[in-house]
C-alpha cells in the first residue's frame, strides 16, 4: 500500500462515467487515498449517455452505475473551495461535456490545476472535455499554463459527430466552446493522435487523455508518474 493521495474534481453538470470510474478504481486498487470534490459539494451527476448500454456497452454501463451509486466518496464530496490541492500528490479532472459549464469555469478548480502542475510537488491528470480548463488557467505572470505544452484531448473531429449544426448536444444544451479550438488558441501544442486507439500525453507534471477509451491507460500512466509500484 502507498501513502499517496489524490484529489478528484468532478462535475455536477455531467461527468462521463468511464473517465471518472476507471481512474478512481485503478488508483484506489493501487492504494491511493482518494478525496472527491465538486464545485458546491453536491453529489456529482453522471452523464446519462455514459451509462447507456447502447452507447458504452452493458459491462461498462454496469461498472459505472455500481461505482456511482455505491462509492461513498462520490456520494459525499467536499466543496472545491474547502480543499488545498497542495495537500495532494495528484489532482484528477474526469471529463464529460458537463465540465464545460462548471469545472472548467471554476476558479478554485483552476487553482488546483495550477498548484498541481506549476507548484513544487504534485501532478495533474486531465481527461477529455476537462482539458478545456487549460484554456482558462493562467500562471502568476499571466502566461497560460498550457502554452507550449504538449497535450491531447477531445478533438473537434469527434465533437462534429455529437452536436448538430447549431452546436446543440443530444440533451438540448448548446455547446459553449470546442475544447481543441480553445486550448490551441492559447498556445497548447495539440495532438489528439487520431490514428491511435488511445491517446495519453505527458508533459512535465501535466498528463492529458483524449477520451473514455484512454481513461484506463491514463490512470496507469499517472500511477507510473507517481512512482507507485504494483
Amino acid at each position: 500500500m502507498s501513502d499517496t493521495t489524490a484529489l478528484f474534481i468532478v462535475s455536477e453538470a455531467g461527468y462521463w462515467g468511464e473517465e471518472c470510474v476507471e481512474p478512481l478504481t485503478t488508483l484506489s486498487e493501487a492504494g491511493v487515498d482518494v478525496t472527491v470534490a465538486t464545485p458546491t459539494g453536491a453529489q456529482p451527476v453522471v452523464d446519462e449517455r455514459s451509462v447507456a448500454p447502447d452507447e458504452v456497452g452493458e459491462e461498462m454501463s454496469q461498472k459505472v452505475l455500481e461505482v456511482h451509486e455505491n462509492d461513498d466518496r462520490l456520494a459525499d464530496p467536499v466543496p472545491i473551495a474547502t480543499v488545498d490541492a497542495t495537500d495532494y500528490d495528484a489532482v484528477v479532472f474526469p471529463g464529460g461535456h458537463g465540465t464545460q459549464w462548471d469545472i472548467n469555469q471554476d476558479r478554485h478548480a483552476r487553482q488546483a490545476l495550477l498548484s498541481a502542475v506549476a507548484g513544487e510537488k504534485g501532478k495533474a491528470l486531465v481527461v477529455c472535455h476537462a482539458v478545456g480548463i487549460l484554456a482558462f488557467t493562467r500562471e502568476a505572470d499571466g502566461r497560460y499554463l498550457v502554452e507550449d505544452r504538449e497535450v491531447t484531448g477531445f478533438p473537434n473531429e469527434w465533437e462534429e459527430g455529437i452536436v448538430d449544426e447549431n452546436d446543440l448536444l443530444p440533451d438540448g444544451r448548446k455547446l459553449p466552446y470546442w475544447i481543441e479550438d480553445e486550448v490551441t488558441a492559447v498556445g497548447g501544442a495539440w495532438d489528439a493522435e487520431l490514428d491511435q486507439e488511445t491517446s495519453v500525453t505527458v508533459d512535465g507534471d501535466l498528463i492529458t487523455a483524449r477520451g473514455p477509451e484512454s481513461s484506463a491507460a491514463a490512470a496507469e500512466t499517472l500511477i507510473d508518474e507517481l512512482g507507485i509500484e504494483a
